[in-house]
């Protein structure tokens, strides 16, 4: 198991500089690295019966240009460049593996057929992070040891460790990052044992939840979670600010000093959205052995009129974190196809169709009322257990029983059949 522990470092005003001009460095040198790659391809990529001359070079076709090319150069990057003799090479080297990593992202398509985008060339102050892949160890470039960072070529600065790493861990590697409220170093920790998630028979409570945006979620118990909409608070206070910006001179000190501002805003925002996620991923799986969530293209949703009450409540990156809370806890989070789920009957599985303003769930086969969001929580709920093979006892809630596994049983005729 690999977690990530991010903490806060104190660097001098010294070490801040060395730290500025190290980003800078990289910077230049990834956007020369991705212009040598994207001159190599417009060279060799010319059609087979005809060449341009007026947007293809006529001339000798030019070597393969990849990551092995680009880090045996290195050496002659120093030579030309002393200033990037004061880098730690590892990190040199992982720029590259960053820019190989979009780089073939961006040419070969996954498993599912698609692809990255082109990568860009960085601006001034857009690389924001350097790695050092390699901590507490002989040859590495990064020690943490009683609360002081000690890094190669910059020097030691304290760390507020505000909570221990665990033990049995074994340190692996350390990313110094640049926020718009300081700096932070990300230790990579790993343990090699793998937590396993509970076997069908263990599992005593399930639960279905339905994400929305008058409440952020409902339980199939009927618990409902508030949403707390944090861009939409803060948003009159940002547009403030940003007429600010507007106001000021590109470059100049003030301008600088007032991105700052905006980008302290966006973090506080992030932050309290993330804080909100975890609370309420710990809440459902404390108390439940399976989750039931809906796998929704919050991509597509992002593409209607609700797209930014959708993406500040922020569905995909709660459902991720929910997973990885369940996986250190060995719980179950069942994904299951949303179509229908809100619109189909709980009990008798009839289709009743209503809009996003009708809030309740009424069945004229079965006379069933009940909130809408409840309701397609159970059916989620219901998909998920028919999907991992168990049946309720009673729908709607697991009672004072658990769940059974689901089996066969033999007609009259001795054939086999399913329950379902």
């Amino acid at each position: 198991m690999i977690l990530t522990y991010c903490y806060r470092i104190k660097p001098s005003a010294e070490q801040e500089a060395t730290m500025l001009y190290t980003l800078e460095l990289l910077r230049r040198h990834w956007n020369y690295c991705l212009g040598q790659r994207l001159d190599w391809l417009r060279r060799t990529r010319s059609q087979l019966d005809r060449c341009s001359i007026v947007s293809e070079p006529i001339g000798e076709i030019p070597a393969s240009v990849n990551y092995y090319t680009q880090q045996s150069d290195l050496k002659q990057t120093k030579v030309l460049f002393p200033d990037y003799k004061n880098i730690w090479s590892e990190s040199q080297q992982v720029n590259l593996q960053r820019l190989n990593k979009a780089w073939e992202r961006w040419l070969f398509p996954d498993k599912s057929g698609k692809r990255g985008g082109r990568p860009r060339f960085k601006k001034f102050g857009e690389l924001r992070s350097f790695v050092y892949p390699r901590v507490n160890c002989p040859k590495a470039g990064a020690h943490l040891n009683n609360g002081v960072l000690k890094l190669s070529k910059i020097g030691e600065m304290s760390v507020i460790v505000h909570r221990p790493i665990p033990g049995g861990f074994t340190l692996k590697t350390c990313t110094i990052v640049h926020k718009a409220d300081g700096w932070y170093c990300s230790i990579s920790i790993q343990d090699e044992t793998v937590p396993e998630s509970m076997s069908l028979d263990e599992v005593k409570t399930a639960i279905g939840i339905d994400v929305g945006l008058k409440d952020f979620l409902t339980t199939s118990e009927g618990e409902a979670v508030p949403i707390q909409q944090t861009y939409r608070k803060t948003q009159s206070h940002l547009a403030r600010q940003q007429r600010k910006l507007a106001r000021k001179e590109k470059g100049s000190n003030r301008a600088n000093k007032q991105k700052n501002k905006i980008a302290r805003i966006h973090q506080r925002i992030g932050r309290i959205r993330e804080n909100f996620h975890y609370n309420t991923a710990h809440k459902l799986v404390k108390h439940n052995d399976l989750i039931a969530v809906e796998d929704l293209n919050i991509k597509g949703l992002a593409r209607t009129r609700l797209s930014k009450s959708v993406l500040d409540a922020a569905w995909g990156r709660f459902i991720s974190i929910l997973e990885a809370v369940a996986v250190k806890r060995g719980v179950r989070v069942v994904k299951v196809n949303p179509h229908g789920t809100t619109q189909n009957c709980s009990v008798c599985g009839t289709k009743v169709p209503k809009t996003l303003s009708i809030r309740l769930h009424e069945c004229h086969k079965c006379g069933l009322q009940m909130d809408r969001d409840e309701n397609a929580a159970r059916n989620v709920l219901d998909r998920a257990l028919n999907e991992v093979g168990l049946i309720l006892s009673a729908r709607g809630g697991l009672g004072d029983t658990q769940p059974v596994k689901r089996e066969a049983f033999l007609g009259w005729d001795g054939e086999q059949l399913s329950l379902f």
